[in-house]
């Protein structure tokens, strides 16, 4: 219902990206990434391509200069426009609005103890670590991206996973979207 509804509203944002997407670089408009879903079932992450055909043969991290990141693919991140197709992924049943960010499954394959609970539920659009981390790429340096964030990001991330699972509430989604909108809009 309500991701049906949005889908239709951002209708035209999501036509003008795409559009622009692929006028500006050669490749699909959409990028399907595998991640960890709810109990550990696999699923494709859909987000609009902001980066260079195959750039997933590289580093799994984003970094701060990094090159495989298009112009357009930019603004897209900035703007957090390249999420919005994750609409489908909750149209499909894998995805909530609000939930623990999905990880990949390289990550996931070695939760313990309470990071476990990160699975229990649907991931989500946005959480606490989403909100947090909302210019994840500008904290991550361009040599080792992968192992920069590993040692720098990932557990706090967990940590703000596991406080959405441990606190999730109507109330808690109203205030995690309430606070996404205005990041998004740069209000807060």
């Amino acid at each position: 219902g309500f991701a049906l509804a949005s889908l239709i509203l951002i209708g035209p944002v999501m036509i003008a990206a795409a559009i622009a997407i692929k006028v500006s670089s050669r490749g699909p408009i959409l990028y399907r990434g595998l991640r960890t879903g709810r109990y550990g079932k696999p699923f494709y992450i859909i987000k609009f391509r902001s980066m260079v055909v195959d750039a997933d043969q590289g580093f799994d991290t984003t970094s701060k200069n990094d090159p495989r990141v298009t112009s357009i693919g930019r603004v897209l991140r900035k703007s957090k426009f390249d999420e919005l197709p994750q609409l489908i992924n909750v149209l499909k049943g894998e995805m909530s609005f609000v939930g623990p960010r999905p990880e990949l499954p390289r990550y996931t394959d070695q939760y313990k103890g309470k990071e476990r609970l990160i699975l229990n539920v649907l991931p989500g659009i946005t959480d606490y670590s989403s909100l947090h981390f909302s210019n994840l790429n500008e904290l991550i340096d361009d040599d080792d991206p992968d192992d920069n964030f590993e040692t720098k990001i990932l557990n706090e991330k967990n940590c703000l996973r596991i406080k959405y699972v441990e606190s999730r509430s109507f109330i808690v989604d109203m205030i995690l979207i309430l606070k996404t909108i205005l990041r998004v809009f740069r209000l807060i």
